[in-house]
């Protein structure tokens, strides 16, 4: 094998590489800073493989993070099969994902750590001034649980592997969740909260509004 077969080959298997692990779910530059950084050379080359499957190459090298997304195709053109398909979140994971998106967006203002961190109780406390009130405790901190399982589902989240009760929100909530977006729920959170509390009149969501 020549020197230029063998240097393709080997670029071959980088690209098969980084286009198997984009299939499985978001590349973080953090979690494999090798793999990264074949992601970074191989851009063109890997939105042109994936484009043939209907999806799309997405990275945002300042945050850190790549992901494939489905392309979005005329209406007079025979759409492919959807390799990822569409979810239709309930109310609560929609909220929490909306909640934990403003948290990043505060974090992000203050300019601290790259990484944003919630303990499991803070997240409980930020979900339930927008549930049902219940008597049972133990049951609403099990349904939130069960939000946060979601949500973790989604690659939105995940647990801390020596520390399961802190939570970390990953940056590619971003992707998902923009601000125009973040905004329009915040005025459907001030209606709900206007509706469950005839008193409420404050600004914003709670106190964690901007």
């Amino acid at each position: 094998m020549t020197t230029a077969e063998t240097e393709y080959s080997s670029q071959g298997k980088a690209l098969s590489l980084a286009v198997i692990r984009l299939l499985k779910g978001v590349i973080y530059q953090d979690d494999d800073p090798g793999l990264w950084q074949k992601i970074i050379n191989l851009q063109p080359r890997i939105r042109d493989y994936v484009a043939v499957m209907g999806l799309t190459f997405q990275i945002d090298e300042s945050e850190g993070y790549a992901w494939l997304a489905t392309l979005e195709e005329d209406e007079d053109t025979t759409p492919l099969p959807r390799l990822m398909n569409r979810r239709q979140l309930s109310y609560p994971v929609s909220l929490l994902i909306a909640l934990l998106r403003r948290k990043l967006a505060e974090a992000d203002t203050t300019g601290g750590e790259l990484r944003l961190i919630l303990d499991r109780e803070e997240v409980i406390n930020l979900m339930r001034t927008f549930l049902p009130q219940s008597s049972n405790e133990a049951r609403l901190v099990d349904q939130i649980d069960g939000y946060l399982n979601k949500v973790a589902e989604l690659g939105f989240i995940r647990r801390l592997r020596d520390q399961r009760d802190k939570i970390e929100v990953r940056r590619i909530i971003k992707a998902y969740v923009d601000a125009q977006w973040l905004n329009e729920f915040d005025q459907r959170l001030q209606d709900y909260l206007r509706h469950i509390t005839p008193d409420y009149d404050q600004p914003g969501i709670n106190e964690d509004a901007d």
